[in-house]
This record gives C-alpha cells, structure tokens and sequence, in this order.
C-alpha cells in the first residue's frame, strides 16, 4: 500500500487500516466515523450485554470507547502510539439504547508523548463522559 502524503488523507488512511485489524474495538460494537490529523470520533450504541446491576452502561466499557478514540486520534499520524495513562469523569448515566458518541482531540503532542482530551456524549448531545489520556509513540507506522 502506498501511504498517502497529504495529512488529511493520511489520517484517514491510518484509521481505516487500524480499523480493519482492531478486533476489539469490532467486537464492543465501536464504529470508526471520522480520523483526521489529531482527531477522530467514534460511536458505539448501548446494548441490553453492556448493562451492569443498576441497568446503566458499564462504566468500564464507556471507558473502552474513550480510550479507543484516543488511540485513534493519537495514531492518526501514521506513527504509532499506545496508551501511558488516562482517567475519566463519569457525567450522567447512559442508558440502553442510546448512541454514545467519542471525539477526541489533541491538546499537545510532541516528538514522543501525546495529550488527549475526549468527549462522550449521547444522542440527545448530553455529556456523558470527559476522559483525558497520554500516549506513548512506541516506533513504527500504523500503515503495513
């Protein structure tokens, strides 16, 4: 595969590569909606599996969603990153049913760390979730 030059291309071939080998984020019902240079969002709908004791979205698969945004917005550069650490403020309770969007932006990146910052909301464009997360470049490209 040719890399693309352009960095808007370039973010969205990278997403669209990561994607297709992210199993993971495949099999929570994560879907890639947009990478751009230091950017991307994502949604994932609540299903009847996700619920934990109070019938509210587990928080930790909220926190998978986040945490998926950022590492697409922190890879989006065709250089490869991977989570140093993250936290999350939990807003508002999301309920089945609902569509929880993820955007992720870059706050700060320099030769070999990242800042992220993440928003969830649902799709009534409550906020849900605020998550901030570091990332590491581990060496490499995203792109095969």
């Amino acid at each position: 595969m040719t890399t693309p030059t352009d960095k808007t291309e370039l973010a969205r071939a990278a997403g669209a590569n990561m994607y297709a080998r992210d199993r993971a984020s495949q099999g929570l019902g994560i879907k890639l909606l947009e990478c751009a240079p230091g950017y991307a969002r994502m949604e994932m709908k609540v299903e009847q599996w996700m619920l934990q004791g109070h019938d509210v979205c587990h928080g930790g698969l909220m926190f998978a969603l986040a945490d998926t945004a950022m590492a697409f917005a922190s890879n989006s550069h065709n250089e490869a990153h991977l989570a140093l650490n993250a936290n999350i403020d939990f807003l508002r309770p999301a309920q089945l049913g609902e569509t929880l969007i993820a955007e992720a932006r870059e706050s700060n990146r320099s030769r070999r760390t990242g800042m992220y910052d993440v928003s969830i909301v649902n799709d009534a464009g409550k906020a849900v979730c605020h998550f901030r997360g570091r990332t590491f470049g581990v060496g490499g490209e995203v792109i095969r």
